[in-house]
């Protein structure tokens, strides 16, 4: 069966054409071919014909194709629905920053998490996606807007930690210097909240940003919205992340989605400021999205800024995520399912 390429380390290249009898450096011409974004090994220029032939019959590279785009009259956001290999589709969105263009891509297609207020949870989960996949969907982006990617979000469709290996793949893959060269410090990865893979990613002692998918002050609000809190109540999970920032020294921010009468109140932030008290964290609100079927509606503003005023008297620092793509549905996952009805529909 053939290999992805497009997942491999140089190093495992290097190993796979000296099995073939081919030297080092011509894993490194093809390396770079490959992490240049190829689509095809006929594009490879440099290498022989006949050591093509044994690459097509070995080895397959990935890559996205947009079936479709959608972009903002508002600000420009990018919202692409794009297809692998073998038509499985995932979504990612681009967003234009005064400091760059920053990526959100998905790590599966689907999720297995479940949460209430998500549209891609609704969809149920089909499979993880490779490390080369990941990658191909900031190629598209960049491709098709002739632009460079400087930062990116593992916060599209799918929770990381539970695609852990290939998603740790994708980070030494994007941040080599031989690759994508987008630095660690670049990239912010969400979980909501997987306790033993956050214990695992403490050790690897990555300078990335660590989001934690918190949105509620107690157990009994997050095991409603968030059925992975009733395997990982939220004290094993402050546990874990103070173990994190504790091996890596970087801050940890708690995404927590702002939900009219579920957990918005004064008395849910005076919760939650004693929950975080002495951590080095920050607090990003989250206005929710109106995802059909839940019922959920947005924290009003006046009640936003209540919230945030008992997290500043507490001592922490909590701001609003500025809310790009509005018009065009910039969250994951509605894009997606409103394509899988066409095709039940043609």
């Amino acid at each position: 069966m053939p290999k992805d390429i497009g997942s491999m380390y140089l190093s495992e290249l290097k190993e796979e054409l000296a099995l073939l009898g081919e030297p080092a450096y011509r894993a490194a011409q093809i390396y770079k071919w490959v992490q240049s974004g190829v689509k095809s090994f006929d594009e490879m220029t440099n290498v022989s014909k006949k050591l093509r032939e044994i690459l097509i019959k070995n080895y397959y590279i990935s890559f996205a194709t947009i079936e479709k785009k959608l972009i903002s009259d508002y600000d420009d956001t990018r919202k692409y629905l794009l297809s692998f290999n073998d038509g499985e589709t995932v979504e990612s969105v681009l967003m234009k920053y005064h400091h760059g263009y920053t990526s959100c891509i998905s790590t599966q297609a689907g999720c297995k998490m479940g949460c209430t207020f998500c549209a891609t949870g609704q969809g149920g989960f089909f499979r993880d996606l490779t490390a080369s996949e990941m990658l191909s969907q900031l190629r598209a982006e960049q491709e098709d807007n002739g632009i460079r990617i400087s930062n990116i979000v593992l916060m599209g469709m799918g929770e990381p930690l539970d695609n852990y290996d290939n998603v740790l793949r994708f980070l030494h893959l994007v941040s080599s210097e031989d690759g994508m060269n987008i630095g660690m410090r670049h990239i912010s990865l969400s979980t909501c909240g997987l306790v033993p893979r956050i214990y695992e990613l403490a050790e690897e002692r990555l300078q990335l940003t660590l989001s934690v998918s918190l949105h509620a002050p107690n157990d009994q609000i997050r095991s409603r919205t968030m059925p992975v809190n009733r395997k990982y109540p939220i004290g094993e999970l402050l546990k874990a992340c103070r173990y994190y920032i504790e091996k890596t020294g970087r801050r940890i921010s708690f995404e927590y989605a702002m939900i009219d009468g579920v957990n918005d109140s004064d008395a849910n932030a005076a919760e939650l400021a004693l929950r975080l008290k002495g951590m080095l964290c920050h607090v990003n609100l989250i206005p929710v999205n109106a995802v059909g079927g839940t019922g959920y509606k947005k924290s009003r503003q006046e009640r936003i800024r209540s919230f945030i005023a008992v997290l500043e008297k507490a001592g922490l620092t909590a701001t609003v995520r500025r809310t790009l793509g509005s018009d065009i549905n910039a969250s994951c996952g509605q894009l997606r399912r409103a394509y899988k009805k066409e095709e039940k529909t043609e």
